[in-house]
């Protein structure tokens, strides 16, 4: 196995060591400014050990995490960490299961390396560009549904809002999950034929699920239909639209915003 994949692999079970052991035990919550969402002490906490350790085991990567405060010097490093601590926090916080870490490499903006955990479903993601995606070890692979009617999709519903489609929404029929990293791995597992979200979107949510679902043969893009690109100076893309090889046109195709 791939020694990075090993690396995150192993740092996603620390994480979720620690992410046990504060659910459902009431983690202290904060709320970050701008509106940017609750935080809360398990963030915080898995944060500064995925930094110490992972920096500790390549000390000439580069750092970019939803829980640290950016640093542009991460731009000077060919290879870069994109990690979200816990993808769902508002899920955490409400004791639900559904929440994921999130664990990327990305080599000059491509990511290489990626992990997904739902620790509390036990389900672990995982893909590398020399690698085939797998859930728990074993391959995974996106669904070929072609026809956009009835198609399964993960989205919130105002992604379905009929102002951003041409001639409406197509009969899409809606589901939901609040981790967009866990969203992403599901497309991958073939559960679901595609998720959306129609807003920019931060780095660390979907780095790691872009890799697994590019290798279990889906695509993600952004809205108007470009390979997503990571370790930007303003780490965010022009939201993602993710499916099976033959549903991801159909769904570009009728998008106002492509």
């Amino acid at each position: 196995m791939n020694e990075d994949l090993q690396l995150l692999i192993d740092a996603a079970h620390a994480s979720a060591r620690i992410g046990r052991s504060f659910f459902r035990d009431d983690p202290e919550v904060w709320n970050k400014d701008d509106n940017q969402g609750p935080v809360t002490e398990a963030d915080l906490a898995i944060d500064a050990m995925l930094k110490s350790e992972l920096l500790a085991s390549r000390a000439t990567y580069g750092w970019l995490s939803e829980e640290t405060e950016d640093d542009a010097t991460r731009l000077d490093h060919d290879r870069v960490f994109i990690v979200d601590p816990i993808d769902g926090t508002r899920a955490f916080i409400a004791g639900e299961r559904s929440w994921s870490h999130s664990l990327a490499i990305a080599e000059n903006g491509r990511v290489t390396c990626a992990v997904v955990y739902v620790p509390m479903m036990e389900r672990l993601y995982t893909a590398s560009e020399a690698e085939v995606a797998k859930l728990n070890g074993e391959p995974i692979k996106a669904t070929l549904q072609s026809n956009l009617d009835g198609a399964t999709v993960l989205a919130a519903k105002p992604n379905l809002r009929d102002e951003f489609w041409t001639n409406g929404a197509p009969p899409l029929a809606r589901h939901f999950r609040p981790s967009l990293a866990y969203r992403l791995s599901l497309v991958a597992q073939g559960r679901f034929d595609a998720m959306l979200t129609l807003r920019d979107c931060w780095e660390w949510d979907i780095a790691a699920g872009e890799l697994i679902v590019r290798q279990a043969g889906g695509i993600a893009s952004d809205m108007a239909g470009k390979p997503l690109q990571f370790n930007r100076p303003r780490p965010m893309n022009n939201g993602c639209v993710c499916a099976g090889p033959n549903l991801h046109p159909q769904l570009q195709s009728r998008l106002k915003l492509s």
